[in-house]
């Protein structure tokens, strides 16, 4: 009998190239790279996260690929598109907690069923690790910002075109033009 072992934090430092990645279910979930739309609407984000931080302050921007651990029996790490962190960020390593507020930006493989079930799995485990808000951003669709909250996880507030966007419970006082988006 062969015993599969589990994959550790400390594999997921090892990921070749520092590619993006996340340990779930005890194995690396490695992350395909972001294209032009999905990469530039997670900088604006972060952009605007970090505009925020230097006048207001409160918490710290962090843009794509950073990690931040998560203590579930099944998921140990995220790594959102754009998040804010209410904590301090110090060191080399990854952030010991979730984000305060979380950016997934879809990509075009994350349209139809299955992906619907994967992303509201992936709010839940946000949700469960102590992220307060967490933004489903969809470029293809008229519904772009979806802002799911730990209050109402089954009940997104919808931003379209036009809209300015918001993380209150997450971020408070910081909002951003749907359009800058795009």
């Amino acid at each position: 009998m062969t015993v599969k072992s589990c994959a550790t934090i400390t594999d997921l430092y090892q990921v070749p190239d520092k590619g993006k990645a996340e340990l779930v279910d005890g194995e690396i979930k490695l992350m395909s790279p972001t294209g032009v739309r999905p990469g530039r609407a997670g900088g604006e984000i972060y952009f605007s996260l970090r505009l925020y931080e230097r006048h207001v302050g409160g918490g710290v921007a962090f843009p794509d690929n950073v990690g931040f651990l998560v203590n579930l029996p099944h998921r140990k790490s995220v790594s959102p598109d754009a998040a804010w962190y209410a904590g301090e960020a110090t060191g080399m390593q990854f952030l010991d907690a979730p984000p305060t507020f979380a950016a997934e930006i879809r990509s075009d493989s994350d349209y139809g069923p299955k992906a619907e079930r994967d992303l509201a799995a992936k709010r839940a485990d946000y949700f469960t690790a102590g992220t307060l808000v967490v933004w489903d951003v969809d470029l293809l669709g008229e519904d772009v910002v979806r802002v799911y909250s730990v209050g109402a996880p089954d009940k997104p507030t919808i931003y379209r075109r036009g809209d300015i966007a918001e993380a209150e419970s997450a971020v408070p006082g910081w909002t951003m033009p749907v359009d800058d988006l795009f």
